[in-house]
């Protein structure tokens, strides 16, 4: 049955291609594009759960990303004589409401697995089941859609390897969704008294009490020192997807560089936009289809797409186990490991001052621009859990706080993983030393975010806590002065996890 007026609840969809919620709501007489700003998303937050503790939920660089993403999809839908109506306040009142107000048949969006989405979610329909509303879910942000999944997502491995060959070799991806054109478009949906819905604005950074910590900037711009300036919106996605693939032409050696440290050409840097949805990963893996087709097919092509399947397994891993994710135990419910709360200790890593330097460019890097290489914040995260044996959750709820790309699943399941207590039975740890000098061997990136090294030859760069007094006033490099002594004795770190 046709509905006379649909409403779409846009949430981390924020585009218009490859957009299934959207696109089986056209068949509506009029339709009502929404997105609620949630305050609950900005703000210091109680963690929740045991040993619980506050932190910042939104940092400036993704709520600038959000607003630019937001900014871009009204302009998208304006462009089609639609609109995008934008709401302060919580999605459990306002949907419902609007709803109520143009007298919707059905409401369409899209779901997603974590707890604190699916709450927000149940909320919503609650009032619409007692308006009378249809419910319309779909799910539309993973290469592999959780319907094609060999054996359903509940029962999918808890290992990657295992996961990735069963849908690579039992599962297909779905062809994407075409992005509306402006005759298919149905007109916006006024009130039942023929009142037009204000379209709201967009929230600035500022108005949303987003706090700026460790030098981030307090609008979300980052630092020129940065590799990318990631500017929120489909258009720009659409536009870094070209320039990476076809301009530039670096997929075809993806696999050999996307372990750089520095510049913006090294890896494909789609994750902001994946992960606010202003990309579709099943879009991604048509271009890539169509690259290899025109271009080249190679070890490089194929690894894009291997860490799409990587995002998946995270997405998919948690509609399966659920809030057990978020247990400071994990989903193996390890209760061996002695979490310390040295809140010094931790404050030191967040402001890149541990004098471990391939740890501390990392965190200065992720600070100034809420980007940070993957090779990069990996050895971060494990420095702290393993070496400083902090509260991995502290570490990710910091990382959700800066990261301009924070996913859920992917931030939280890749911290788990790393801490020992996630979809691993193998305790994991990184040598930091042998790792900054095996992708940093010329010190160029430690130098990059941390010039007052820049005097030491590489070597030392990366071990500056070898140098001599002499050595230190040869260089003009005073440890204490210039750059912090190492919080602690790294290689006596390393033996109780070894």
């Amino acid at each position: 049955m046709t509905a006379e007026t649909a409403l779409v609840w846009f949430r981390r969809d924020l585009r218009l291609h490859d957009n299934e919620a959207l696109s089986d709501a056209l068949g509506a007489d009029h339709l009502l594009p929404v997105y609620c700003v949630d305050p609950r998303h900005y703000g210091r937050r109680p963690f929740g759960g045991r040993d619980s503790f506050d932190y910042e939920k939104t940092g400036p660089y993704r709520a600038r990303f959000r607003r630019e993403s937001l900014a871009d999809l009204r302009e998208s839908l304006r462009d089609l004589d639609s609109d995008l109506i934008v709401r302060e306040g919580k999605p459990e009142t306002i949907v419902p409401a609007l709803a109520k107000a143009t007298d919707a048949d059905a409401v369409y969006f899209h779901t997603y697995p974590t707890g604190e989405e699916m709450a927000v979610e149940e909320g919503v329909t609650d009032l619409l089941g007692k308006l009378g509303t249809d419910v319309e879910r779909r799910w539309g942000h993973t290469l592999y859609h959780l319907d094609d999944l060999p054996n359903g997502y509940e029962e999918i491995p808890d290992t990657y390897t295992s996961f990735r060959k069963s849908v690579e070799n039992r599962s297909t991806v779905r062809p994407p969704f075409r992005a509306p054109e402006a005759e298919s478009m149905p007109p916006v949906a006024t009130t039942t008294d023929g009142d037009e819905i204000g379209a709201g604005a967009i929230p600035t950074v500022d108005s949303l009490g987003v706090d700026a910590p460790h030098g981030a900037d307090s609008e979300g711009e980052p630092t020129e020192r940065g590799a990318l300036r990631f500017t929120g919106g489909e258009s720009a996605a659409l536009d870094r997807l070209d320039t990476y693939l076809w301009d530039e032409d670096r997929l075809r050696e993806y696999k050999e560089t996307r372990n750089g440290l520095l510049g913006q050409g090294f890896s494909s840097k789609l994750s902001a936009w994946l992960n606010e949805g202003c990309l579709s990963p099943r879009f991604v893996e048509r271009e890539v289809r169509r690259y290899e087709e025109q271009r080249v097919s190679n070890d490089s092509t194929y690894w894009l797409l291997f860490e799409l399947v990587w995002r998946d397994f995270f997405q998919f891993q948690f509609a399966k186990h659920g809030t057990d994710f978020w247990r400071r135990g994990g989903i193996r419910n390890r209760t061996d490991i002695a979490w310390r709360d040295d809140e010094t200790l931790f404050e030191r890593w967040k402001a890149g001052e541990t004098g471990i330097p391939f740890v501390d460019a990392a965190m200065r890097e992720l600070n100034e621009t809420g980007y940070v290489s993957n090779r990069a914040r990996q050895n971060a995260a494990s420095f702290l859990v393993n070496n400083c044996r902090i509260d991995w959750r502290k570490g990710a709820a910091y990382y959700e706080t800066q990261l301009v790309d924070y996913d859920p699943c992917s931030n939280y399941g890749n911290w788990a993983y790393i801490a020992g207590v996630g979809n691993d039975n193998r305790d994991r740890y990184f040598n930091l030393v042998k790792q900054a000098k095996q992708y940093d061997g010329d010190a160029e990136y430690v130098t990059h975010w941390l010039p007052e090294l820049d005097p030491l030859p590489p070597r030392l760069a990366h071990e500056p806590w070898k140098t001599s007094d002499s050595t230190q006033a040869e260089y003009g490099v005073e440890l204490g002065i210039d750059y912090p002594e190492p919080v602690f004795d790294l290689e006596q770190s390393y033996e109780k996890l070894r």
